[in-house]
């Protein structure tokens, strides 16, 4: 398998802690990729050109995060990072993955918008994106105890692992600890999994 990746991308970084769980890692070949380059091959796998792209070992390509997740997690016969079935159980973990991809979504929206020349910022569009990630460490905070155990991911335990994460890489200004005590806690412990310290994103 190949996996059109940047180490820095959050995405990018929960399906690679998946490919570790599941023991799978050994079998991805890693491609970086820049999306913003010119003649980006990527386009020509996935019309969106977005990283992470998976070329599977019979030829299909699979893009976005969540359903690259899914397919690596059918791959194996270990525990599931997705729980079977249609229990609440699963149902809770999704959700966690949606929190936690959503979370990124607004962290990258709010680098990209950062980028931007500063007179065709908008402090609104920020602000509106800020607020939705606090309105997620919120709900999670309530939810803690939802959260899995260090030593059971699932794929909803991940995301929020990796959104954490990012928010530390690119956004240490604003510290999201403070507040969600429960969240802190837990983040330490999970950040000790060979899973997580196997993908750490380059110093920057």
């Amino acid at each position: 398998m190949k996996l059109r990746y940047s180490q820095t991308s959050p995405y990018v970084r929960k399906v690679l802690m998946v490919a570790h769980e599941t023991g799978l890692a050994d079998r991805i070949e890693l491609c970086p990729v820049n999306v913003w380059g010119p003649d980006n091959p990527i386009v020509r796998e996935n019309p969106l050109a977005k990283i992470p792209t998976l070329l599977t070992e019979d030829g299909m390509v699979l893009f976005d995060s969540p359903v690259i997740a899914e397919y690596l997690d059918s791959l194996h016969g270990g525990r599931k990072l997705l729980p079977p079935g249609a229990g609440k159980d699963r149902w809770i973990a999704l959700r966690q993955q949606a929190l936690g991809d959503g979370i990124c979504d607004a962290a990258v929206l709010r680098r990209m918008e950062s980028l931007r020349p500063e007179t065709l910022r908008s402090a609104d569009w920020d602000s509106r994106q800020r607020a939705a990630m606090v309105r997620a460490f919120d709900r999670l905070e309530e939810e803690a105890g939802d959260l899995p155990p260090p030593d059971a991911p699932t794929i909803g335990g991940l995301a929020v692992l990796s959104a954490m994460a990012y928010l530390d890489f690119r956004f240490g200004h604003e510290p999201w600890r403070p507040g969600h005590p429960t969240l802190a806690r837990w983040f330490e412990a999970a950040a000790k999994r060979p899973s997580f310290l196997a993908t750490e994103p380059p110093t920057e």
